[in-house]
């Protein structure tokens, strides 16, 4: 637990304000900032599309009163058409959010209570417009600090992987954001004219799946806000964070490995989809505040703090630990690396072997894979991998008398024949324990299509034998002696990755000309520490029981039909009573069915319900939301649809049915 900081260098004071944009529509903000400090202030902005006066409001309140009383003025601010800001929602990272974050660091820096320096910070999508907007460069934009974000849209978002439709998480994203989307600002904060508000919204909404299915190779949409498109625009100092059980790990490895030296920093830690100084599973949490403070002491006040000596990239590697779907806190160590590719990383080869094998997965491999975005709950890791092992190839290495320690991407070399013009392959590296456990350490996938590029989409020519080269993702990790490195090829992986049409077919594994390639670092005796983490007060939230709560993650298994449906809480936040008496409550289901035969009975289904009820004033409102996805052997078939209420009565419906081409997924 973080210990709660209540005294600080600086009294603070806290506003709600509204930051006008060129166009005359006002964003939503909330200002914390030092009352006796002895002139202006740098100022350090996250920006959201999540609400900043109730659902992002208990992680807020952790850190930037603290960052207030260390000395700057803390903002967080709601993207237009989000939470209260006025104007229309748009997609993700559009044009549009990143000019008005553009104009809100200028706002920033204008303020007489401001130096005119100016950080921003933030996780997930606050991360990804950090980034995107320090690629902008505006001026005041001196420093950033992204953590779990990514710098490739196409490729390490929540959309694709390795050229394939993410089933699970670019439907159950989408499906998250039309519920978001869908909530009403709080008259409490915009009077009466909520409503209005409200309904002009709903108007404009339009869930981001059919413009996301709709661009299946890595075009000029995915390029939009992909910094990876030009690391050079970065002209602000960047401090990249991730986490090993995080979907966006890489792009710390890409930005340290691609900025300029003398402006960025990395640090990986085993952390979830979280900021590390929160405590949740995996751990162990650090003073991630603490860490922070220095990079903007140094890059906005110019303090001589040594924060640039630190090493270019600080990782944690895990020892070798049994399968679990949740750890406390898992055993590691720190080390540095003072250059990416680091010199104490030797790529070294493993040539697979044997005689050429058919690789055909049932469709339901993959259901033991986890979750995409592990935020920390009890089944959110995978669990034994054994099971998902007898449904793929796979090839064995003994660790003999010294310990195989890796850090960073490994690479597989597959030489593939397939009958078929469609289909893909995935990679899973993992751990087994002489008790044959099998600890899942990381993986990777390639769709077919997108041997030759991401940005093109090639069938395969049937009969043809390609080689196929792809990396898994990055990862830390020690293979103890007397374990074994197994590496699992399998030609299905439901529900992360959609199923092409012809995967039933599967393909043939040429043994004999592949091999697989692993990150091999050199042991070092590193002596890195962090500070115990703090955080500032918590907001008083409660948090009622919930009696009637639903497994996590429920696997159903027809045995004669040969169907298997997969049922998923994502568990976002729950019931929670504010200080201010605004009850809300949210609750959400995401299932995955499949026949272990067909590819074409994929269906994910995602069904939301949220209300926002404020007692003492009669407010109450509530939104509900249906989304799917089937395919044919052509297209994608989507349905969704969006129900709001005022109380009893129904005052928005709409539905939504579209067929989409399968142009590549």
């Amino acid at each position: 637990m973080a210990r709660i900081r209540t005294e600080f260098p600086y009294e603070t004071r806290r506003e709600d304000v509204w930051i006008p944009l060129p166009d005359g529509t006002q964003l939503y903000a909330r200002i914390w900032r030092p009352v006796n400090a002895d002139g202006p202030v740098p100022a350090l902005l996250e920006y959201l599309p999540y609400r900043l006066s109730d659902w992002t409001a208990p992680r807020d309140w952790q850190r930037h009163p603290w960052y207030a009383g260390h000395g700057y003025a803390s903002v967080r601010v709601d993207v237009r058409g989000h939470g209260n800001s006025t104007g229309m929602p748009g997609d993700e990272y559009d044009a549009q959010e990143l000019a008005d974050g553009v104009a809100v660091v200028n706002w920033l820096a204008e303020q007489d209570w401001c130096t005119g320096k100016v950080g921003m910070f933030g996780i997930s999508w606050g991360g990804f417009n950090s980034l995107q907007i320090a690629a902008i460069a505006p001026e005041p934009l001196k420093a950033i600090v992204t953590v779990c974000s990514a710098d490739d849209r196409y490729d390490n978002d929540v959309h694709y992987m390795g050229g394939s439709v993410l089933a699970v998480d670019m439907h159950a994203w989408a499906a998250t954001m039309l519920a978001f989307v869908s909530r009403p600002p709080d008259p409490a904060q915009v009077g009466s004219v909520w409503r209005d508000m409200w309904l002009s919204r709903l108007e404009a909404v339009e869930p981001f799946i059919h413009t996301w299915l709709a661009h299946q190779t890595r075009d000029d949409y995915w390029k939009h806000g992909s910094v990876c498109e030009d690391y050079s625009a970065i002209k602000a100092a960047v401090l990249t964070v991730g986490g090993w059980h995080d979907p966006y790990r890489d792009t710390a490895l890409r930005l340290v490995g691609n900025l300029d030296p003398s402006r960025v920093r990395g640090l990986i830690g085993p952390w979830s989809h979280q900021y590390p100084d929160r405590g949740l599973p995996p751990g162990p949490a650090i003073g991630f505040l603490q860490e922070t403070l220095r990079w903007w002491d140094h890059h906005l006040k110019g303090a001589d703090n040594g924060v640039m000596d630190e090493p270019l990239l600080r990782s944690w590697i895990s020892e070798s630990h049994p399968p679990a779907t949740v750890y406390p806190e898992l055993p590691g160590r720190w080390v540095a690396d003072t250059a990416w590719p680091s010199p104490h990383v030797t790529p070294v080869s493993y040539a697979l072997q044997g005689d050429p094998m058919e690789v055909r997965s049932p469709m339901q491999t993959g259901l033991d894979a986890g979750r995409f975005f592990p935020f920390g709950n009890d089944s959110d890791l995978p669990p034994d991998q054994r099971d998902e092992d007898a449904k793929s190839v796979c090839f064995e290495f003994p660790v003999r008398q010294a310990p195989i320690e890796i850090l960073g991407r490994a690479r597989v070399h597959l030489s593939v024949r397939s009958d078929v013009p469609t289909g893909q392959v995935v990679a899973r590296l993992c751990d087994v324990a002489p008790d044959g456990s099998s600890t899942l350490v990381t993986r990777g996938a390639l769709n077919f299509s997108a041997r030759h590029g991401r940005d093109r989409s090639d069938p395969w020519e049937p009969g043809a034998t390609e080689s196929l080269t792809f990396e898994l993702n990055g990862v830390g990790h020690t293979f103890p002696p007397g374990h074994r490195i197994r590496l699992s090829v399998s030609s299905a992986y439901w529900p992360w990755i959609w199923p092409q049409p012809d995967s039933a077919h599967g393909w043939t594994l040429d043994p004999a000309a592949s091999t697989m390639e692993l990150p091999v670092r050199a042991h070092t005796e590193d002596h890195i520490t962090f500070d115990e983490p703090e955080q500032s007060e918590p907001l008083a939230v409660e948090y009622p029981d919930n009696p009637d709560e639903r497994p996590e993650r429920l696997v159903v298994r027809d045995v004669a039909k040969g169907d298997w449906r997969l049922e998923v809480d994502p568990r976002y936040g729950g019931t929670r009573i504010y200080p201010d008496g605004l009850e809300f409550s949210e609750d959400a289901l995401e299932t995955y069915t499949i026949n272990e035969a067909d590819p074409l009975t994929a269906h994910t289904r995602s069904d939301w319900s949220i209300r926002l009820h404020r007692p003492e004033t009669g407010w109450d409102a509530r939104v509900r939301t249906r989304s799917e996805i089937t395919c044919d052997a052509r297209d994608f078939i989507t349905s969704s649809e969006v129900v709001c209420q005022e109380g009893d009565e129904v005052v928005f419906r709409r539905s939504w049915e579209k067929r989409i081409p399968r142009t590549a997924g």
